[in-house]
């Protein structure tokens, strides 16, 4: 005979931010466009929805991708790939990022690819960042900032960052130097905090050896923030 007492209520469902916000982003694609795709774990994701939109709905669109990791998987899927040559104004990106504070500045560049993303965000007429919870923070700072320099003088280069001042430390993958896409090194650099993003910008850019910076500041129009209960939240710039 039953205890007479209801069962215990179901475990919410949990999901996965990431995706939940990869796929939200996927729906602002319309059909023509062309589109920014980024790197990382997030922005994955959204190349997939793409692909199942494609195969799905026949939706046409040309992608430039910000690294040779995300052509492959936008090839995999079916999302056909163009160039800046030929596009060189871009109607959306969609891209993840390591930091997001409340003016929607960004550290971004933990995949490596913060060269290419750059160039392809400044080309593009929006930009939407895709991102857990986690990723939101009040100040920008907590996570290490990449910073591509070139491989001659590197040392020199590394010396100059760190007396910004931060600690600066060569990216490293299976006891060698990390290479991005152009060949380049990466300086992992971290400061106690970052309080002007835009004069740090500034400031690491004159180091000359310098490629390029993880700081996008001013460049995201809409960050969508995926959470575990399947819903999204929608920051726009102050």
């Amino acid at each position: 005979m039953g205890s007479g007492r209801p069962p215990p209520p179901a475990a919410p469902a949990t999901h996965d931010p990431k995706k939940v916000a990869g796929d939200y982003a996927a729906t602002l694609v319309r059909g023509g466009m062309v589109v920014g795709l980024g790197t990382g774990s997030t922005a994955v994701h959204t190349v997939r929805a793409l692909g199942r939109r494609v195969r799905d709905e026949g939706l046409e669109v040309a992608a430039v991708p910000t690294s040779q990791a995300t052509a492959r998987e936008a090839q995999k899927q079916g999302v056909r790939l163009t160039t800046l040559e030929d596009n060189p104004r871009v109607d959306l990106t969609i891209d993840g990022a390591d930091e997001v504070d409340p003016r929607l500045d960004l550290i971004k560049g933990r995949g490596g690819a913060l060269l290419r993303e750059k160039i392809v965000a400044q080309a593009s007429r929006r930009v939407v960042i895709i991102v857990d919870p986690s990723k939101v923070v009040g100040r920008l700072g907590k996570a290490p900032l990449p910073v591509e320099v070139l491989r001659f003088g590197w040392m020199a280069t590394r010396a100059k960052l760190e007396r910004l001042p931060s600690r600066a430390r060569l990216r490293e993958r299976d006891g060698a130097p990390f290479l991005s896409d152009n060949k380049n090194y990466i300086i992992d650099c971290q400061f106690r905090q970052i309080a002007d993003a835009e004069q740090l910008e500034e400031d690491i850019n004159t180091i000359a050896g310098v490629v390029e910076n993880g700081l996008f500041v001013g460049l995201a129009s809409l960050v969508v923030v995926g959470k575990g209960d399947g819903t999204v939240q929608l920051l726009k710039r102050p």
